[in-house]
């Protein structure tokens, strides 16, 4: 079981910051994966204006802080 603060979840937040997405993919977490790369890759692909490329850091920081904080409840 991972905790806040786990091993896992630094790793998580970790593969996040360099791809949006991927620690929640190793969290097995596939839906919110596939959403927030999606997401955040669409508000980047815009980065030349400001408001999406706005969005997109702060979902990016979102998705590390995501996987950081995550628990497994089971």
């Amino acid at each position: 079981m991972s905790t806040q603060g786990s091993a896992g979840n630094v790793i998580a937040a970790i593969a996040n910051f360099f791809i949006p997405g991927l620690g929640h993919l190793v969290q097995g977490r596939i839906f919110a994966a596939i959403g927030f790369f999606i997401f955040i890759s669409v508000c980047y692909f815009f980065w030349w204006a400001m408001i999406p490329l706005l969005v997109g850091v702060i979902c990016h920081l979102w998705c590390i802080i995501d996987a950081a904080r995550f628990r497994d409840i089971q």
